[in-house]
């Protein structure tokens, strides 16, 4: 039987209001002992309430209690929630009088959106949706989680799911009667239907991973030789001092990364060791890292000394379609280095003074934007979707390739069961875990 499962679904407080969520066949009894009323209140309307503990009669708190009964809820189920004050001892009170009721349990983190999920209430791409939605540290990370958990992603792998399911029917519609041969014209369709399904799962994995950058963040390297100023330029973008910063060459020997808000994009940036000829091991890893770095980053800003010349020697093989060049210290004197590369751009600019940033960030944020920007269509934002999808995809290209309708209508079952795991449609128990364990309680 399906046990009654409560927890705080708002911050922990101190705060003006915090949201207990109940859930599970014995809400309403729980709704009513907490507050020893005789009645439930109108769904889905605010009324006040004084709460008090059911065994001790206590009282706890007033506030507002909502009533949402199933199947009309966020879980499916009954739903009760306690809009109370946010004191630590005013929720650690009301979850202590919960826990006194039997039958009642704390739920689990995720439970209130895998209930959700197992009730029909949303496919697991909008479960996803949500947990991103929780997560979004960003404008557009919060605006790519809530188109998937209004249902965005759902929506176009149900719609080639239900355009293989189409196609296997008549497959199977000529295995069971082999007598009746297919018409050249269906046949056509057929075939027709199966190479646009593969050009278009073809071109949605093709995305440059974009919607998995945009979760985790674009890294951005800063690279250069020593003493040029990308620690000073570091701490000009992150608005304090995350890297240390001296006149002598080579302080920074390690990598240094600071998370930020980048016109709304998340992105991360990373300090790095000198570029030169390394004096003693550890400048050499330091030099070997920041070399590994600017190879495996999205994006480099390659700083120089905008005074000397010489400061390209070494490192001019780092110049490139995903390189922005910044001329550091254009402040102490004329930029005395001339490039004409495919670079991003060439910006003048002074970290000390801030002289020339502010251009040099939109054109840092319009890089960013190219590579994670929102795209018009639906974009794949983890990799178990585009495991599945290539799976889809190797499943439709035997098709493709099949001799016999039984080999083809097999894949085609392939094919489909490959969509309807990454909305939870079939054969998903062993997923169920992996994805609803990073929720937080209360969600």
């Amino acid at each position: 039987m399906t046990q009654t499962i409560y927890a705080l679904s708002s911050g922990a407080g101190p705060a003006g209001v915090a949201v207990i969520r109940l859930s599970g066949p014995d809400a309403a009894q729980a709704l009513l002992g907490i507050t020893g009323r005789s009645t439930l209140p109108a769904p889905r309307r605010a009324s006040p309430a004084t709460l008090q503990g059911p065994v001790s009669g206590e009282r706890i708190d007033d506030g507002l209690i909502l009533w949402f009964p199933a199947p009309r809820s966020y879980t499916g189920e009954d739903v009760a929630e306690l809009h109370i004050h946010g004191g630590p001892a005013v929720i650690a009170a009301a979850l202590g009088a919960l826990g006194g009721v039997a039958g009642l349990r704390m739920a689990e983190p995720g439970e209130f959106t895998r209930r959700a999920f197992l009730n029909g209430r949303m496919d697991l791409t909008a479960a996803e949706g949500i947990a991103d939605l929780i997560a979004a540290e960003t404008d557009a990370q919060r605006r790519q989680a809530l188109r998937q958990a209004e249902g965005e992603l759902a929506r176009l792998y149900d719609g080639w799911r239900e355009q293989l399911i189409r196609t296997l029917a008549h497959y199977e519609a000529y295995i069971d009667f082999p007598d009746e041969e297919i018409p050249d014209a269906v046949l056509s369709r057929i075939d027709h239907d199966i190479s646009s399904l593969v050009d278009k799962i073809s071109q949605h994995i093709d995305d440059k991973r974009r919607g998995e950058r945009l979760r985790a963040g674009l890294e951005i390297a800063i690279v250069g030789p020593p003493n040029a100023g990308k620690s000073s330029l570091l701490n000009r973008l992150a608005r304090r001092d995350a890297a240390i910063v001296s006149e002598t060459a080579g302080t920074t020997r390690d990598v240094i990364e600071v998370a930020m808000d980048l016109g709304g994009y998340p992105v991360i940036l990373a300090d790095t060791a000198g570029l030169r000829a390394a004096e003693g091991s550890i400048e050499e890893e330091g030099v070997r890292r920041a070399r590994q770095r600017a190879e495996t980053a999205e994006l480099r800003i390659l700083v120089l000394d905008a005074g000397s010349p010489a400061s390209v020697a070494g490192v001019s093989d780092l110049i490139g379609p995903s390189t922005l060049i910044a001329l550091n210290k254009c402040d102490l004197a004329p930029p005395a280095i001339r490039i004409e590369t495919s670079s991003l751009g060439v910006f003048p600019i002074s970290a000390a003074t801030g002289e020339g940033i502010g251009t040099f960030l939109d054109g840092l944020e319009a890089a960013v934007r190219e590579r994670i920007g929102l795209a018009g269509r639906p974009v794949i934002t983890r990799a178990r979707h585009r495991e599945a999808l290539e799976q889809c995809l190797a499943a439709l290209g035997r098709v493709q390739a099949a001799v016999l309708p039984e080999l083809a209508a097999e894949d085609l079952r392939l094919a489909a069961r490959a969509l309807g795991r990454i909305t939870g449609r079939v054969d998903v128990d062993d997923l169920l875990d992996v994805i609803f364990r990073d929720f937080c309680i209360g969600k």
